[in-house]
């Protein structure tokens, strides 16, 4: 497992994001949910997340840039995520699934994303 944290850009704003390939699913807070196109979930849905349960009635649609590559994932909406290790709050918890959509490898040793699997083009089979 690794993680990155780093800024990706909802309509041109700046949020802290946390890239966690512990995390199956993609998290946003209301403040990045603001920005979204947000919709009632079917049912109440509850992750384990930071040491404690996390409930949520909410999804959003996640449309962001990374580093000049365009993303768009489903996300969870949860009134906090958590801070990281400097206590910075974070904003995003982009997961594991989103990750492998979008092509995105952790280097932690390097602390950055490798974005060259980026997918031009999607090939279904």
């Amino acid at each position: 497992m690794g993680r990155i944290r780093q800024d990706i850009k909802v309509n041109g704003k700046k949020f802290w994001t946390l890239f966690d390939s512990g995390a199956r699913n993609t998290y946003v807070t209301p403040a990045v949910a603001s920005h979204l196109v947000t919709f009632k979930l079917p049912k109440a849905f509850k992750s384990a997340l930071g040491g404690g349960t996390k409930k949520t009635h909410q999804g959003a649609a996640l449309n962001a840039d990374n580093e000049g590559h365009k993303i768009s994932t489903h996300a969870l909406v949860i009134d906090e995520i958590g801070k990281d290790e400097d206590e910075r709050p974070i904003e995003v918890l982009f997961g594991a699934l989103a990750m492998q959509q979008w092509g995105i490898r952790l280097v932690p040793s390097e602390e950055r994303l490798d974005l060259t699997h980026y997918p031009a083009v999607f090939v279904e089979f």
